[in-house]
């Protein structure tokens, strides 16, 4: 590891599962195996992303591709090797370092090459599980295109130019690397590979996606793009379909394949009954966080979120029974599903879109902030995330876009908004309701059996969104909002968001072609 400056006293390279658990129960504090025999870690103070204290290096390799500003804040390359040699002298006094070496992209064409140096057993089990193996001979002459420097428990200095905090996130396109100081939590790691990919992918004329993706039995491929709690991960664990992932893919000109080798589920209220693969999939080998655990029987307690409401389980694909192994399919997306979580209550809670609409509301990327997956977020918060992954964004929203408008074109797929949010009413009215988790499998299923594309659809006024007037096993007030809400303040509540929508697409309004502008409101 001298390469990387790296010199710790005992290195442990690529440890198998159960030594790292071993290891992570040994020498970490509030770490436990549950009655299932998962790993039950704590990630510290920090229990979400910290988007504010990210950072990317402003140097000559990467500075025309990427989209500065407020997601990709520059950081000067003296200041990152300041933050990267602090983090290496941090590490080199571990007794303990764990490398992980796995690629990102089951792609054999497009995968990299990803090396994980960590003072935690739990941050190493926890990227074995979400990143791809290699084969044991592969391993031999192992060389990364990208490494984390994951430093987490020590914090950065905030008298560095360009530092703002305790925390630093950097990731530097020049070096191909990834530091990390001041927070634990582990989905810093995973969110930095897809930012990387997010840069890489395209270069290449590939199209990176915040999105899960599963196959039906006759082969038809569905995506389905959104923020973390949207429903990413328990749309897409179907038990009539086969599972390539959960959260990131890219879509090349052969078909579709998962950056991931493993999945990272919400556990907020999770059970049995309404998510059986992904419960089942908490079992020895899976990292769960930040989860109170009865400390007699070790059963988790998924219903206490005193810790978190981030509760979190990573877990390697294969813990999914019905996943497609390797995680990719060369078939084009017969389906794309845009998942929005609504809190003012008034998009309905599926609409089919035409090409333009589908364009406006990628780039809008409509939807909130569940409770916990930032740091700060306590509430469900309206927000805009272009092209639904706007904190991972390398370049302008617009290089996403216009790959994902050529291939909508070329491949005739079909494009539906989701609304995974509130119906007959606003987050916090008397009457305003999260949708039921029934409905909206009854919705997917519908896609998936072709029924909605002879439904008989009705336009929602100012969005001019087509919703089905029927589906079978959802009521009709659930599909029309308006008859849901049954006052004029729904009108008013449409507008109001509109005018939300419009706003928000000036920053992109000089960059968007005239075709992407008819997608959006009317008189907003």
């Amino acid at each position: 590891m001298s390469e990387h400056g790296v010199q710790g006293p005992q290195v442990i390279r690529n440890a198998c599962t159960a030594v790292l658990v071993h290891h992570a129960l040994s020498e970490e504090q509030d770490t436990l195996l549950s009655s299932t025999g998962a790993l039950c870690c704590r990630s510290g103070e920090k229990t979400g992303r910290s988007p504010k204290d990210k950072r990317t290096v402003l140097e000559e390799v990467s500075k025309n591709h990427v989209w500065w500003g407020k997601v990709n804040t520059e950081l000067p390359e003296e200041s990152y090797g300041i933050v990267r040699q602090r983090a290496i002298d941090f590490i080199n006094l571990k007794k303990l370092v764990y490398i992980t070496d796995a690629y990102a992209g089951w792609d054999p064409q497009h995968k990299s090459k990803v090396r994980v140096i960590s003072t935690r057993a739990y941050h190493a089990l926890f990227m074995k599980n979400l990143l791809i193996e290699p084969e044991q001979a592969e391993l031999e002459d192992f060389k990364p295109d990208f490494v984390i420097y994951n430093a987490g428990a020590f914090p950065s200095d905030n008298n560095v130019e360009g530092v703002s905090s305790k925390t630093s996130v950097c990731i530097n396109y020049k070096k191909m690397e990834m530091v990390i100081l001041g927070t634990e939590y582990a989905g810093e790691m995973k969110k930095g590979v897809f930012t990387l990919m997010m840069y890489l992918m395209p270069l290449k004329n590939l199209l990176p996606l915040h999105s899960s993706c599963n196959v039906g039995p006759a082969g038809d491929v569905t995506l389905f793009f959104g923020l973390s709690g949207t429903g990413k991960t328990t749309l897409s664990a179907d038990p009539l379909r086969r599972l390539i992932g959960d959260d990131e893919h890219v879509w090349t000109d052969k078909g579709v394949f998962n950056i991931e080798g493993g999945c990272y589920a919400k556990c907020k209220d999770l059970s049995r009954e309404k998510e059986p693969e992904i419960y089942d999939a908490v079992t020895f080998g899976s990292v769960v966080e930040n989860v109170v655990v009865n400390p007699a029987s070790h059963v988790i307690d998924y219903s206490d979120c005193s810790i978190t409401e981030n509760t979190r389980c990573a877990y390697p694909l294969h813990h999914i029974p019905n996943v497609m192994i390797p995680a990719m399919v060369d078939r084009h997306p017969t389906n794309i599903i845009l998942l929005t979580c609504d809190v003012f209550g008034v998009i309905p809670p599926v609409s089919k879109l035409n090409i333009e609409q589908a364009m406006y509301h990628f780039v809008s990327g409509y939807t909130s902030k569940v409770v916990g997956t930032e740091v700060g977020i306590t509430e469900p918060t309206t927000t805009f995330s272009a092209c639904f992954a706007e904190p991972f964004l390398a370049m302008h929203p617009m290089v996403y876009a216009k790959l994902l408008e050529k291939k909508l074109r070329e491949h005739q797929t079909d494009i539906w908004l989701l609304n995974t949010g509130w119906i007959n009413g606003y987050v916090g009215s008397a009457k305003g309701r999260r949708i039921p988790l029934k409905y909206t499998r009854a919705i997917v299923d519908a896609i998936h059996n072709g029924t909605l594309r002879n439904a008989k659809y009705q336009k929602m006024d100012v969005f001019d969104l087509m919703f089905p007037t029927e589906i079978e096993g959802v009521p009709a007030e659930v599909l029309n909002q308006k008859l849901g809400w049954g006052s004029d303040a729904y009108d008013q509540q449409v507008k109001e968001l509109a005018v939300k929508f419009a706003e928000n697409f000036k920053t992109y309004q000089d960059a968007a072609n005239e075709s992407i502008l008819k997608g959006g409101p009317v008189n907003a």
